[in-house]
């Protein structure tokens, strides 16, 4: 599995043990501060790496000192770096978030150098030999272009998936809905999927974007799992039960679990499943990258949850 991971790429700073906001210039003590790497691409280009994968990444990051510790994370996971391009007139997008004791992390975010990615940053060489394309974040690019990215990929061989940063909202979708008739796995969350549609259902409105063109919609549903959805099939899947420390990087984990286990030969249950599993990993830790979980790892875990079940 050869992958380009392309488009949004963040550097989260994670502050945890957060009781709430001070207020004015008050101060707290916390329990941790930590760097990871993050992004609809770079998040999953971090997980699928540790899945066994080759993992190029494509996008754009300023000339700072953010940038310098967002490549030498992602580097250190066995992420190629080298179509990462720099933008001198931009800063490298980061966030920050404040990670409550129950999961939750609202966040600060700065849109930086991803807002300023654009097709003529991606090298002519960037789809060679690669087996899947990766597309975190086609509301920067634009409908047309990130279609024209996708459908290029696909007359190559090459499996495409897409993964929407932006809330779901119905102009959102029309902005982006050239590049879903080019889509084979759509991977939003389930309020991606019921704002951009109106749907009253995860599953109808799943339904709804693969009439609009996706080939599947395999939509994450935070505790309560994913949802996979073809125009002949719906499977569903639950979550694991995890102690959760951070939600960060959960929908990137599955999407990476997702598309390693569909090229694995595992069908949509199975891929799913898998998706799952690797979301629980995350979930158990500080960021996408915490912990030192393997795709071996992943796969004792769905096996463990098959056996539990009866399978």
């Amino acid at each position: 599995m050869k992958v380009a991971a392309v488009g949004v790429h963040v550097l989260d700073t994670h502050v945890i043990g957060i009781e709430s906001i001070p207020a004015g210039s008050d101060g707290q003590l916390v329990e941790r501060i930590r760097f990871s790497p993050a992004g609809t691409a770079g998040g999953t280009a971090v997980v699928l790496a540790r899945l066994g994968a080759e993992v190029a990444s494509y996008g754009a990051v300023g000339t700072d000192p953010i940038a310098s510790v967002l490549l030498e994370l992602l580097a250190a996971e066995g992420v190629s770096v080298a179509g990462l391009v720099r933008k001198d007139e931009h800063q490298t997008s980061s966030s920050v978030i404040p990670v409550r004791s129950n999961g939750d992390r609202p966040a600060w975010h700065c849109i930086g150098a991803n807002g300023a990615f654009t097709l003529d940053d991606l090298p002519s060489t960037a789809l060679d030999g690669v087996t899947h394309l990766h597309l975190g974040g086609p509301e920067f690019l634009g409908g047309p272009a990130a279609g024209e990215l996708l459908a290029r990929a696909r007359s190559l061989g090459i499996v495409t998936s897409l993964d929407v940063l932006a809330p779901g909202d119905p102009d959102m979708l029309a902005w982006i809905a050239d590049a879903l008739p080019h889509t084979d796995y759509l991977l939003p969350n389930d309020e991606q999927v019921l704002g951009f549609t109106g749907a009253s259902s995860l599953v109808d409105g799943a339904r709804a974007l693969v009439d609009a063109g996706a080939g599947c919609v395999a939509a994450t549903a935070g505790a309560r799992g994913a949802v996979v959805v073809t125009a002949d099939s719906v499977v569903e899947v639950p979550a694991y039960d995890v102690p959760v420390v951070d939600t960060t990087g959960c929908g990137d984990a599955f999407s990476a679990g997702f598309l390693r286990g569909l090229a694995l030969g595992r069908d949509l249950r199975g891929a799913a499943e898998l998706g799952c599993a690797t979301a629980g990993q995350v979930a158990g830790g500080l960021g996408t990258d915490a912990g030192s979980y393997s795709l071996d790892a992943v796969l004792e875990v769905v096996a463990a949850g098959a056996v539990r079940a009866g399978l």
